[in-house]
């Protein structure tokens, strides 16, 4: 479903993270000049409700990247509370909340003056999807990438997740995260793997973080 590309924003697009939950996040995403509001991923409902609130911005929708209990338990109340409609990948429709909006890799998604791109980054799920926002250069990867590392490889395999990874590791500069590096030799000589395929070189690291 790619869409035509939306004019260029004049005014950027503004971010708010809200914690949920005991170690989670949500992330608001605010397009002033036309008042679209984006939540990507939903822990639960009451604190993005009452961060809705406090800006009085009215909330048009709800993007998910995987159907992990602790990222969509609150969207289906959030979507009654504010009538958003919900985008979330076709191939994992079976167990995501009703989608009103069903999406793949390679699907652009016009936002206010702007739109997102819809990366496959399967490995900690699989049909786990990003959403990348190349004129503000904010990526929304759920648990394929965070700051300290990325997610355990629940269903995909190591493979996987790293042509995940480094399809966004392809994206403009500006993201930095050791996992990203996983290919470099001063990397797979620093975990004594020297020798190792860029793959292998990845799960090691990620065998390590598991072990942490």
């Amino acid at each position: 479903m790619t869409q035509d590309r939306a004019p260029l924003s004049q005014t950027p697009l503004t971010l708010v993270t809200i914690p949920c939950l005991a170690d989670n996040y949500a992330f608001l995403l605010h397009d002033p000049a036309s008042g679209a509001t984006a939540v990507v991923d939903v822990p639960e409902a009451a604190p993005i409700l009452a961060a809705l609130g406090a800006r009085g911005w009215r909330l048009t929708d709800i993007l998910i990247t995987h159907h992990h209990d602790d990222h969509i338990a609150g969207a289906e109340a959030l979507r009654q509370a504010t009538g958003a409609r919900i985008t979330g990948a076709a191939a994992d429709a079976h167990r995501l909340p009703r989608l009103d909006r069903a999406v793949a890799a390679g699907d652009r998604l016009p936002f206010g003056g702007e739109w997102a791109d819809v990366l496959d980054v399967s490995g900690h799920t699989v049909g786990h999807i990003a959403y990348h926002f190349p004129q503000t250069g904010l990526l929304f990867s759920g648990d394929s990438l965070m700051a300290g590392g990325c997610g355990r490889l629940f269903e995909g395999t190591a493979a996987q997740m790293w042509e995940s990874l480094s399809r966004m590791a392809a994206l403009p500069d500006g993201t930095t995260n050791p996992f990203l590096r996983a290919g470099l030799a001063s990397v797979k000589a620093a975990i004594d793997l020297p020798q190792a395929s860029d793959a292998e070189s990845f799960a090691e690291l990620r065998a390590r973080k598991n072990r942490f």
